[in-house]
């Protein structure tokens, strides 16, 4: 039997599709960026293309053939440069149940949320909901899981913001410390998904997934920091109305293409909780770990309190990139014929203040370009260049200046550690 499933190389996707080659079945996986994930599970097919593409069911046709399943594991928090919400939660899901009936599909299992909890009118659920009522209606066979807050051995998003604050040192400042979250393992979601496959949950049914014990958001925190080694802190439980302006500077990154869990959208839905869901039953005869038995059953390493550390740090890190590049192009500016001035014994005047302006314009485009997500690495690959030619030559132009008290040399060679750095832990997933 063929799946083919949409978003194979997410958080949920990426467990689901290992879960259903392992049991046999033809997977196919559908990314936008599948490179990575073909030479980690090369026993799978996989299909690059960008959901908010497949707007019409001739879209779908070439995908769907040959296809007897399709597991929907896609999604988007808020739009962005690359996530446009109605078009691919919401107008390419409607184009795939049209493509479904020609094609004859056997099922689709919609991987999606609670759809009636609090942030329902957000975009992310809102097209959500619009899809799965669309799928009930489609005539389709169908199954739909709505999970809770999804926790495994991996983290993305909300999760890995989970072990960001757990390993802040010292106290940890937390908004809604207070509100319910329900959890369940992205395994057992995987294990849902596979049971749908086979024919062991029936079709047609709407169901919720979660443990059945729900902790406080401080209790998870505090669980998490705990799976990390690490001691007991004080969790410092802070009003709610702090979020939101956390929330536009995370949705002001989500526009240069930053995809925080701190968004307005993540902000409605923690508001109220993360419930366990009130719009069917669980499955019948599934067990769903415990947030502190998914933990257990994958105990953390030091590559994890890294991670941890490393996630809210990576932010700052290129705010202070981007503001060191923006100040070394406009303080010259203040006064270009002192900053032209070390390069007029070597060329005429004209050229060196030509000179001055021009590694100004450059500094200062590196330093706005890192702000945006999709031009980041080529930005720092290029601070990494532009900063080696400047101390090469430097060297030759003026080597007395690796001598120089202030180290305007020796400074540098921090900031391309740092834009390294960034390289090195700039990818998401």
């Amino acid at each position: 039997m063929s799946v083919l499933i949409l978003g194979a190389t997410g958080f949920i996707g990426s467990v689901v599709a290992e879960r259903l080659r392992s049991c046999g079945y033809a997977v196919t996986g559908l990314g936008r960026n599948p490179d990575r994930a073909k030479l980690q599970h090369p026993d799978i097919r996989w299909l690059k293309a960008d959901l908010g593409d497949l707007t019409t069911a001739a879209d779908w046709a070439p995908l769907l053939a040959g296809q007897d399943i399709v597991v929907n594991c896609a999604g988007a928090l808020q739009d962005g440069p690359h996530d446009d919400l109605a078009a691919s939660q919401e107008r390419a899901m409607l184009a795939l149940y049209a493509a479904a009936g020609q094609a004859g599909l056997r099922l689709i299992v919609q991987i999606s949320a609670n759809t009636a909890d609090s942030g329902a009118e957000t975009a992310f659920l809102s097209t959500k909901r619009t899809a799965d009522r669309a799928l009930a209606s489609s005539g389709v066979p169908h199954v739909i899981l709505r999970p809770a807050l999804v926790i495994g051995r991996n983290a993305f998003g909300g999760t890995a913001l989970l072990r960001a604050l757990a390993a802040m040192p010292g106290a940890i400042p937390i908004a809604y410390a207070d509100n319910p979250i329900a959890t369940v393992s992205v395994d057992d979601v995987a294990a849902c998904v596979a049971k749908a496959v086979a024919g062991a949950i029936p079709v047609g049914g709407d169901y919720d997934l979660a443990a059945p014990e729900i902790l406080r958001f401080r209790d998870l925190v505090a669980l998490h920091r705990a799976w990390l080694g690490l001691p007991p802190v004080r969790i410092l439980s802070l009003p709610g109305f702090v979020s939101r302006p956390v929330g536009a500077l995370a949705d002001l990154a989500g526009r240069l293409g930053w995809r925080s869990p701190l968004r307005s959208t993540a902000m409605a839905v923690m508001a109220g909780g993360v419930s366990a869901g009130r719009q069917g039953a669980s499955p019948a005869d599934v067990t769903l770990l415990t947030a502190a038995q998914t933990l257990a059953r994958h105990p953390a390493g030091v590559q994890d309190v890294w991670f941890a550390r490393l996630y809210l740090l990576k932010p700052l890190i290129v705010v202070i990139l981007s503001a060191f590049w923006l100040l070394s192009g406009l303080v010259p500016l203040l006064d270009p014929a002192r900053a032209a001035y070390f390069l007029q014994p070597f060329m005429p005047t004209a050229v060196a203040f030509l000179a001055t302006f021009l590694t100004c314009a450059l500094d200062i485009a590196l330093g706005l370009a890192v702000l945006y997500r999709p031009w980041a690495r080529r930005a720092l690959l290029g601070m990494l260049a532009v900063s080696a030619a400047y101390l090469v030559g430097g060297t030759i132009l003026t080597p007395e200046l690796w001598l120089d008290p202030l180290g305007p040399f020796v400074k540098v060679l921090p900031s391309m550690v740092l834009a390294g750095v960034t390289i090195a832990i700039l990818e998401e997933r």
